[in-house]
């Protein structure tokens, strides 16, 4: 009885450990630019939303929904725009340059890598591409995974 309670405990804390609570501030981690220069979300600035965007340059649903995000970049102006992933950046700037070609080059965009993949502990995505919104108190507005919640993420950019 004792080890079927120890397990369920186990079990319960595993679900709460992985959920990303609406409301949370940004983790803290320490990705690279393409310079190799560290850049910590602790620099992420408050007063002003940040998109999160967690994706595998080989990943076809991180190649559809960054392509939707690169066509309305002109939209996506206001908003501080992390480009996150864990490959080497060869390629990354293939998936840049093939999907992203507009929205990589905007001032507002940032390219990082995460080689030393603290960003799945960090963050804790369900899959690729994993979306993380972020209001300008640097609190979780909204994540997702689904390629169908992109208009959503306009939606939450535009209140």
């Amino acid at each position: 009885m004792k080890l079927l309670l120890t397990c369920l405990t186990i079990v319960f804390l595993s679900f709460g450990a992985v959920a990303q609570d609406l409301g949370t501030t940004v983790p803290t981690a320490v990705f690279y630019n393409r310079d190799n220069s560290p850049f910590s979300t602790y620099n992420i600035p408050t007063g002003k939303k940040s998109f999160v965007f967690f994706f595998d340059a080989t990943c076809g649903h991180c190649q559809k929904v960054v392509s939707q995000f690169n066509k309305r970049y002109k939209e996506l102006s206001n908003v501080n725009i992390y480009l996150v992933s864990q490959d080497e950046y060869r390629s990354i700037d293939y998936f840049t340059n093939t999907f992203a070609k507009q929205l990589a080059v905007q001032k507002n965009v940032k390219i990082l890598q995460d080689r030393d993949h603290v960003f799945i502990m960090s963050f804790h995505p369900k899959q690729y591409p994993a979306m993380f919104f972020y209001g300008p108190d640097k609190k979780l507005k909204f994540t997702s995974s689904d390629e169908k919640d992109v208009n959503k993420v306009f939606q939450l950019l535009k209140s």
